[in-house]
């Protein structure tokens, strides 16, 4: 059974797909996802939001939201008002910083920081990690128990992720989340279209 794409973000990792990584990106936007969330936040600025940039022309051409991470000047910059960050940056933000963007995501590892997210204003988070991982390799997963906690502790969309693939998504969706955020699905260059 095919995924359903109306309830899937592709968060990017260049270092996943190396030079294919705006090919890789093209692929995930024409799969028809919620949203990219291009998480490159290792880069400094200048270069994140170069990339930013082509990123936005993909996005665009293909109708799916665009949601930059970290940089919320080069955001605003590039007339995107859509932003996901950290939970403690996100805390930090100000009432005038807030009111800039249209859409405001969190990434959250407890419940605590997903009521505090919720509370400050966040427009959705993402709960994680949920599975085994290889971008978390060595920490436990906080697995389905500790999602459904969060979900049931916030009153806006909650999205999965960590090791979230084909076989373990509707479980996410069981336990109550909006959705769930997909990396190597859409990065690794050569997986099949799992999700196509």
């Amino acid at each position: 059974m095919i995924m359903s794409m109306c309830n899937v973000i592709c968060v990017t990792n260049r270092r996943l797909s190396g030079v294919r990584f705006l090919e890789q990106v093209e692929r995930a936007a024409s799969a028809g996802v919620s949203a990219v969330i291009l998480r490159e936040k290792d880069l400094p600025e200048a270069e994140y939001e170069g990339l930013a940039r082509q990123v936005k022309k993909i996005c665009e051409d293909r109708q799916v939201p665009l949601i930059l991470h970290t940089y919320m000047d080069a955001a605003l910059r590039l007339g995107i008002h859509r932003i996901h960050l950290p939970i403690q940056a996100f805390l930090n933000m100000n009432d005038q910083q807030r009111k800039r963007f249209d859409t405001l995501g969190v990434s959250t590892h407890s419940v605590e920081e997903a009521v505090s997210a919720w509370k400050g204003g966040a427009s959705y988070v993402t709960a994680g990690h949920i599975f085994t991982t290889d971008c978390k390799k060595g920490v436990p997963p906080r697995g389905l128990s500790f999602l459904e906690e969060v979900c049931h502790s916030v009153d806006i969309p909650v999205y999965a992720i960590g090791g979230v693939n084909q076989e373990n998504r509707r479980s996410c969706l069981e336990a109550g989340a909006a959705g769930v955020c997909l990396m190597s699905a859409f990065m690794k260059v050569g997986i099949p279209g799992l999700f196509f």
